[in-house]
């Protein structure tokens, strides 16, 4: 699949070289070669987006782009290549209380892209509008930027749908916002025909967003979120894309699945797939494990015990509840359980890697600062009364007449304090220019940030350490399902500059909807995941 932009072709015009030749047939033969090279990648194209099988399971392709591709503006906006990352984190660690009423259902938490994207495409109206979207488990409403978003930044950055130009739209004008950590977006209904794969889904109702939040959705690879969450979480009682693929009998069975494919590492690989109507057995190994869904809502699901390194730390010995939530790239749990994990493969909060960093930075200058403080001795040891001030001619210790001060030693020369006072002096400042004292020092500071108490929050991890850390796993259905490192570590940035994070977040949804864990991408890209609406049940098998 292509990117679509704005007021953009995703075909350039071909411009062949030119040739002297004075041969009809020669230019014949060439547009022969143009037409037929315009065709076969025609063909390829249309392919890709949407593919097809005689197995009667309608399939759009997903691709992947990791954090450093959906990020190369952020560095032209003086922004560190974390900022969005952390940001968007931090927006959805903020939402949290968002959770507390069931009844209002408007209020969507702002799932973290930031890491990695998996999007694929759809089309609206028609003649057919293209767009790339999130397929989110976790929200249930569809939203695209509108040709009317003119305040709004992202919205110049992504394809934006103009209900002027399809002869199946519908207005609905109904007002419509989804509430972010710190920000929203908001828009109104409208109402045309929608396409996914092979599937035309007749009088759609979505988002027309005329007003987006900054950094997130500026970066974003994807212009809007298609929700495949349960009409019980829908804002505006819109009836969700899934429900009416089913009620509109477009679907062999009452089933969507996910695969994300863990060998995809390239921005313009082969990122996954999600099958609707049935499961692909290409796609898993095994038998799926299925639990009910406890709530309708979200995919929610009652969970087992949470084990590190195998063993059983007591974190749900009377059940969790959970949700099998694609929009969302880490796993959240609750703070207290959170943390154990972190502090079990050896996190560091963000606190602690922001003091180590000041540290290193900002050391160095007041080292600076204060060499060059206490540069003078004989000022220093004046100032504090120890030797003899200076005043007009009397600069050898000699006792002026208009000198008033008590604190002056008469006589020639330093008392035995004033010279003490120097030589002590003299030595501060020598350690102060010696690089190893300066390493001495800043290694202590950057120690002391590391036994800072506090929350850990989002954490980081050395690098190094990735292979001897614990697995993690979660037991559902009575079955284990596990985590190694290098599935649940998550990498920022290349070679030297590479950052580790961790793949669990902290997050308190309180009762009645909480405590609740989010099972994101980064347990999706080792389970394959299915969703089945008939059954109410959600089920997990190896990804093959």
């Amino acid at each position: 699949m292509k990117k679509l932009y704005h007021g953009g072709n995703n075909t350039p015009p071909f411009k062949p070289k030119s040739c002297k030749t004075s041969s009809s047939q020669a230019n014949m033969e060439s547009k022969s070669k143009i037409i037929a090279i315009f065709l076969l990648i025609s063909t390829l194209l249309c392919t890709q987006a949407f593919s097809t099988s005689n197995d009667g399971l309608i399939r759009v392709s997903l691709k992947k782009v990791k954090f450093d591709e959906t990020n190369r503006i952020i560095p032209d906006m003086g922004l560190d290549e974390g900022y969005s990352f952390l940001e968007a984190i931090k927006k959805y660690k903020q939402n949290a209380n968002d959770h507390v009423d069931p009844q209002e259902p408007d209020i969507v938490s702002l799932k973290n892209y930031m890491d990695a994207q998996y999007f694929g495409e759809i089309s609206i109206g028609t003649p057919p509008q293209k767009f790339t979207v999130i397929f989110d488990t976790g929200s249930a409403n569809l939203w695209v930027p509108s040709s009317k978003c003119l305040l709004s930044l992202p919205c110049f950055f992504h394809s934006r749908y103009r209900s002027g130009r399809s002869q199946t739209y519908k207005a609905n004008g109904q007002p419509a916002a989804i509430q972010y950590g710190t920000g929203s977006i908001s828009g109104y209904f409208s109402e045309d025909n929608l396409q996914v794969g092979d599937l035309v889904i007749s009088d759609q109702m979505f988002i027309e967003a005329t007003r987006e939040p900054g950094v997130t959705f500026l970066a974003g690879r994807f212009d809007g979120i298609l929700g495949l969450g349960f009409s019980e979480i829908s804002v505006g009682k819109a009836v969700p894309v899934w429900e009416n693929m089913v009620n509109q009998h477009l679907v062999k069975e009452q089933v969507f699945s996910f695969w994300f494919n863990r060998k995809s590492e390239e921005g313009d690989g082969e990122g996954g797939e999600i099958v609707f109507g049935g499961v692909d057995p290409k796609h898993f190994t095994g038998e799926h494990t299925y639990v009910p869904v406890t709530q309708k809502g979200y995919w929610q699901f009652d969970m087992g015990d949470v084990l590190i390194g195998g063993k059983s730390e007591g974190f749900c010995k009377s059940g969790c509840s959970a949700i099998a939530d694609s929009g969302t790239s880490l796993i959240a749990g609750p703070t207290e359980v959170i943390n154990e994990i972190n502090r079990a493969i050896g996190g560091a909060g963000i606190i602690n890697e922001e003091c180590k960093r000041a540290v290193k930075f900002v050391g160095g200058h007041v080292f600076d600062l204060l060499a060059s403080v206490v540069a003078d001795s004989k000022q220093i040891c004046s100032g504090i009364g120890i030797c003899p001030r200076s005043s007009g001619a009397s600069n050898i210790g000699i006792k002026s007449v208009v000198d008033r001060s008590e604190d002056v030693s008469p006589g020639f020369g330093d008392n035995p304090g004033c010279a003490a006072c120097k030589v002590i002096i003299n030595f501060i400042h020598k350690e102060l220019m010696e690089n190893e004292t300066r390493n001495s020092y800043l290694t202590l500071g950057s120690d002391l940030c590391s036994v800072i108490q506090g929350p850990l929050g989002q954490a980081t991890v050395d690098c190094a350490r990735i292979p001897s850390m614990p697995n993690i796993s979660f037991i559902i259905g009575g079955k284990e399902f596990e985590l190694s490192p290098d599935e649940y570590i998550l990498k920022v940035g290349e070679g030297t500059t590479t950052r580790c994070i961790s793949g669990f977040i902290p997050m308190d949804i309180p009762p009645p909807r909480g405590p609740l864990w989010i099972l994101g991408d980064v347990f999706m890209r080792r389970y394959h995941t299915v969703f089945d609406y008939r059954n109410l049940q959600v089920g997990f098998a190896q990804a093959a």
